[in-house]
């Protein structure tokens, strides 16, 4: 619930507060996670280490996986969604994205972890690309909703689930692996 920096009316967020504990230190943010979304962030301690970090996600050599709860019993196996993605202009100051073919490349590599009957189903998601709600898009796209995404569920699967005390979107960065250039 709390954002990674500041600004879309926050006006703090782990950046700045890691700053603050640490200000003799030049922290910078490696990448970035929606609000909404726990887990796994890079900060850089060194200019130097986040140039050396971004070349690396550029070069597709960083590995991020999330761990997800969607809707339903998914039935398509370990499959890749390469669907190109469209950040449509802000409707009421909100930031919508859409699978469209004028969008953006777009890969996410979805394997089911585990199955809750036809209720739910747990899913380990490898990002190929890091497009905005990308992984919340792919999955709504293909008729299973991420739980508790507001955005881009279903409203009453997410009701459902307050009952076994799911109260926030169930997305979690779980891995972020890399290996470091030598030189």
């Amino acid at each position: 619930g709390v954002g990674v920096h500041g600004g879309s009316g926050v006006s703090f967020g782990v950046i700045e507060a890691l700053r603050a504990l640490r200000p003799r230190e030049e922290l910078e943010l490696v990448h970035r996670l929606d609000r909404e979304t726990s887990g796994c962030l890079l900060v850089a301690r060194r200019r130097s280490a986040l140039r050396t970090l971004h070349e690396l996600i550029r070069e597709g050599q960083v590995e991020k996986r999330y761990l997800t709860l969607v809707k339903g019993h998914w039935n398509l196996g370990h499959t890749r969604i390469d669907v190109p993605l469209r950040t449509d202009i802000r409707v009421g100051g909100e930031r919508t994205v859409k699978a469209h073919a004028s969008g953006k490349e777009a890969v996410s590599e979805f394997r089911p972890v585990q199955w809750f009957g036809k209720r739910a189903t747990l899913m380990e998601v490898a990002l190929h690309t890091g497009r905005t709600h990308q992984i919340r898009v792919h999955s709504a796209h293909v008729g299973y909703p991420v739980a508790g995404d507001e955005k881009y569920g279903d409203e009453a699967f997410n009701q459902s689930l307050k009952a076994f005390g799911l109260n926030r979107m169930f997305l979690h960065a779980h891995s972020v692996s890399f290996e470091w250039p030598q030189g």
